[in-house]
């Protein structure tokens, strides 16, 4: 098969054997499963963890599967066009259902699973879901105890019935089976205008809203990714991120695309060991994953005896050293690259077989990832790449590559997308990944678009070399009353980074300073604790003691004097609990709700207001003389 003459040859799908490569055409999401089917593919394209092994799906076995549940959902009545909601944590059922109802010419409405009724009521209404596809009982139970009030939704399917099903429902693999059974028969042809899927933003700042992407939209996507990202058929690939969210899904067509395998961890709790056992070449994280795993590193060291202490604190501090020396155009010294050799010895070669061993690298997106931790990794051997962009954008913007990151950037706009920054700072797109609009709502898809421009919501510049920076979130900028702008995401970043900060959330505006919402590391906290000969029966009871609060006031006054005099922090309050998903604080990619956090916490915000604020940072119950700013 040849391209046609007027599709880009980035739109090829390439499978290598020793005969050389084959090509393909992807003109949408429906080609990727075909072309594994058809090409000379691994056998064990996707794996899971069952009952305490590793279990393989052979290639051809899950295209199958694909097709056939795509002829079962035509066979249930499930038209062109129409929506079917996917309500299912990470696994392989999830992925061949995708496909499956892309197949069946219909739309893929993925719900998050930490959702609750009320709000997946919302969207199955808003959407106009003909069926739905869940995986266990208890995400059932949600959809059984709205359904009443959704008239259109004809068909449920439950990959895990643990037991009798109610009326109404039927096994997912019945619906498989009633495609394998049938009568061979045609599916649509999907086209690359054709809509693929509807799915709702966390909605950190209001209701969330439907966003429309095209089979071209992610096709775009995934080719222009492909340039920048060398993914390959040999690669193994760890997924834990939810594929509800639009970054961990593309990022998963990507892997498919290449003709990669994909490893299903069982949960993010399990991350640690599946590392250890899959031995993964990619991942694909958020910076909490990071910051996690780099607490881990510097706890572990922490822990060692006295003078392998002293190795491994030296160590880390090169890697620091190395990762801030690497810049575009500009060697590092002899003398900290033979410092580094030693340190990758001793120390660092271990934190690697932690990873698996043989990781090429990690792909980071979602939030912004702190530049002293990129750095930090790099210096280690261990790359991060981190990306930018948004659901409208299917999702990415920009990228750095293997072969030219620049720490503290978003990386170069991906081929056909381009960028721009307005006069106040937005960051402003247009290219083929943009959506088609928002579902049901042509005011805000206006809203969304100034003179055939996206406006992101995010603030940021354009460096010398064309990189991408971004500064915090338009609409989440503060405006103190004394007029002053202070970006949160920066100070929040520096407050996470240190080891007795688990969360932060930083407000102040329209308020006559900045001050915090603090969640401290309760396991670093219960260390300090007995070291100092603290006596407390509930770790979560440290967070009221006078000796807590007198060591966070410390370490905020450590952040503050990285700080402009304006962006200081003046007051803070200590909670002891972390802020969930479960709650409504914080999405799914772990962004926060400030409106949710902000209400819930109101009374405490309302008392560091209440309160002349001192020279330094001050928690609650501490007494200090007040100043102005």
């Amino acid at each position: 098969m040849t391209a046609p003459a007027d599709l880009p040859a980035r739109s090829l799908l390439h499978f290598r054997d020793g005969r050389g490569c084959a090509p393909m055409v992807i003109r949408t999401l429906c080609d990727i499963p075909r072309g594994l089917a058809a090409g000379p593919t691994r056998p064990d394209q996707v794996l899971y963890r069952e009952e305490g092994a590793w279990r393989p799906i052979a290639t051809r076995e899950f295209c199958r599967r694909i097709l056939d549940l795509a002829l079962g959902l035509r066979r249930l009545g499930v038209a062109r066009g129409e929506r079917v909601a996917l309500l299912s944590e990470n696994r392989p059922e999830w992925l061949a259902t995708d496909f499956a109802i892309l197949a069946a010419g219909a739309v893929t409405v993925p719900i998050y699973p930490t959702l609750l009724a009320d709000r997946i009521e919302w969207i199955l209404k808003d959407s106009g879901a003909v069926a739905a596809v869940v995986s266990t009982p208890d995400q059932l139970g949600k959809v059984l105890a709205v359904r009443a009030r959704l008239p259109a939704l004809a068909q449920v399917l439950v990959m895990d019935p643990g037991g009798p099903l109610p009326a109404g429902v039927r096994h997912w693999h019945e619906a498989v089976e009633m495609g394998a059974a049938g009568p061979g028969a045609a599916l649509p042809e999907a086209a690359p205008d054709d809509l693929a899927s509807i799915i709702y933003t966390s909605g950190t700042t209001g209701v969330p809203k439907g966003v429309m992407l095209t089979h071209g939209n992610f096709v775009h996507n995934v080719t222009a990714c492909c340039e920048v990202i060398p993914f390959r058929s040999d690669d193994v690939c760890l997924s834990f991120l939810p594929l509800s969210h639009v970054y961990e899904r593309m990022v998963e067509y990507c892997y498919l695309y290449r003709g990669a395998a994909i490893a299903y961890a069982e949960s993010i709790d399990t991350v640690a060991r599946d590392l250890q056992e899959i031995r993964p070449t990619i991942a694909s994280g958020v910076p909490r994953v990071f910051e996690k795993l780099l607490r881990r590193v510097l706890d572990a060291g922490a822990a060692l005896p006295a003078p392998r202490r002293r190795v491994h604190s030296w160590a880390m501090d090169v890697a620091r050293r190395y990762g801030a020396s690497t810049r575009p155009g500009r060697a590092t010294g002899l003398a900290l690259r033979a410092q580094r050799l030693l340190a990758d010895r001793l120390v660092y070669s271990k934190l690697r077989d932690r990873l698996g061993g043989r990781l090429r690298f990690f792909i980071s997106g979602g939030a912004a990832l702190q530049r002293e931790i990129a750095e930090f990794f790099y210096g280690a051997g261990v790359l991060i790449l981190e990306g930018y962009g948004l659901t409208e954008t299917s999702p990415v913007i920009a990228l750095n590559s293997p072969g030219a990151v620049r720490f503290g950037t978003v990386g170069l706009p991906v081929h056909g997308v381009e960028v721009k920054v307005a006069e106040d700072g937005e960051i402003l797109t247009r290219s083929p990944s943009v959506m088609k609009g928002y579902f049901n709502n042509a005011e805000a898809t206006r809203e969304a678009n100034r003179d055939g421009w996206f406006c992101t919501g995010d603030v940021g510049r354009l460096d010398e070399a064309g990189y991408l920076v971004i500064t915090d979130r338009k609409k989440e900028i503060l405006k103190t009353s004394g007029g002053k702008m202070v970006a949160p995401q920066p100070i929040e970043n520096l407050l996470r980074s240190d080891r007795y900060v688990a969360q932060a959330v930083v407000v102040g505006d329209g308020r006559r300073f900045i001050a915090a919402l603090i969640v401290p590391a309760l396991d670093q906290v219960e260390r300090f604790a007995r070291e100092e000969g603290v006596a407390f029966s509930d770790p979560r009871a440290l967070v009221r003691h006078p000796r807590i609060a007198a060591l966070l006031e410390q370490r905020v006054a450590l952040v503050n004097d990285r700080l402009a005099r304006f962006e200081q922090i003046k007051s803070f309050r200590l909670l002891d609990r972390e802020l969930t998903i479960e709650n409504g604080e914080i999405t799914p990619t772990l962004k926060y709700c400030r409106k949710v956090i902000e209400e819930r916490h109101r009374a405490r915000i309302e008392e560091m207001y209440a309160e002349p604020h001192a020279a330094g940072p001050r928690a609650e119950g501490r007494s200090a003389r007040a100043s102005e700013s």
